[in-house]
């Protein structure tokens, strides 16, 4: 959704903008094209989607490059002495350059893979600690929140009975213990049976939607007047999120209905400017699989 977000955004050519996850730089390298006399940031917790930019965007001197977690985009800002922002670029969840490294263990199709899914490697937490640590009541929470899967319970007893002989070490494990948690009629739709899986443990790892909105809510705050925040999110949870917390943003007062004069001096602070999500081309679904469960929304700065 490379245009959609590129339109949300609305960039101007001496405009500062901030790119929270760069990636793989897809979305940055227009951003910078578009740009003169303006700068972008580009942060990514992942160190090797930061050695990536580095070598593809490195002709760009307007582009600043910084290692850190989205939700820490405001210091990173205060860090580089930067008060307000024209546009900011939440592209949420994991990007295709992770996917891709065999090595990562974020993909289900890669069977040799070690269960890894860091984003950040230097953090302790792995994909393997969550398999093998967590007892099936935590197991089996992750799976129905993160997962939204229906044979949490299951698949988490499944996981446990497994461990006792040895760790779970390779995805191709993890798969074959979630194959045989689901009923056949099950894994004939919805895809790959191992999705749900894979993101409600990806998700743990990392963090992702812890502090989210809180997140949004302070960095619209950066924006400049008529400056656009635009999130591309990959699953309801994360869309769910971002659709309310545009909401509380864009709300003008939350005194209860018989309340005379406000006293809340709660202030709409941002236009909505997708009030239904924007999604992906039937064209770029075609190409892209992976963009099918896209959905974007974009907010402008009062």
């Amino acid at each position: 959704m490379l245009r959609e977000c590129l339109d949300a955004l609305n960039v101007q050519s001496d405009g500062i903008y901030l790119d929270c996850t760069i990636g793989g730089g897809g979305h940055s390298r227009e951003i910078l094209k578009r740009l003169k006399e303006g700068k972008l940031i580009g942060i990514d917790k992942d160190s090797d989607a930061l050695s990536h930019c580095a070598e593809e965007l490195g002709g760009y001197q307007n582009l600043i490059l910084q290692k850190a977690d989205f939700k820490d985009a405001v210091i990173v800002l205060e860090r580089l002495g930067i008060d307000r922002v024209d546009g900011i670029l939440m592209d949420l969840g994991i990007s295709s350059f992770q996917i891709d490294n065999k090595q990562r263990g974020f993909s289900y199709m890669e069977k040799d893979a070690l269960l890894d899914m860091r984003m950040d490697v230097s953090q302790r937490l792995s994909a393997y600690d969550v398999v093998n640590d967590y007892s099936e009541g935590e197991l089996a929470r992750i799976l129905t929140e993160y997962g939204e899967e229906k044979f949490a319970k299951r698949i988490a007893r499944n996981i446990v009975l497994k461990r006792v002989n040895d760790n779970i070490k390779t995805a191709g494990e993890l798969v074959e213990i979630i194959d045989a948690s689901l009923p056949a009629a099950v894994k004939r739709t919805g895809g790959h049976p191992a999705k749900r899986t894979f993101q409600a443990i990806r998700i743990e790892v990392n963090g992702e939607l812890e502090g989210l909105s809180e997140c949004i809510t302070s960095l619209t705050r950066r924006l400049n007047k008529g400056g656009r925040m635009a999130v591309l999110t990959f699953h309801s949870l994360e869309d769910r999120i971002v659709k309310q917390t545009f909401k509380e943003l864009e709300i003008d007062c939350i005194c209860p209905p018989k309340t005379p004069i406000c006293i809340c001096n709660k202030k709409s602070e941002v236009k909505i400017l997708t009030r239904k999500p924007i999604l992906p081309s039937e064209e770029e679904m075609e190409e892209n699989s992976r963009s099918k469960s896209a959905k974007l929304r974009a907010v402008e700065k009062k």
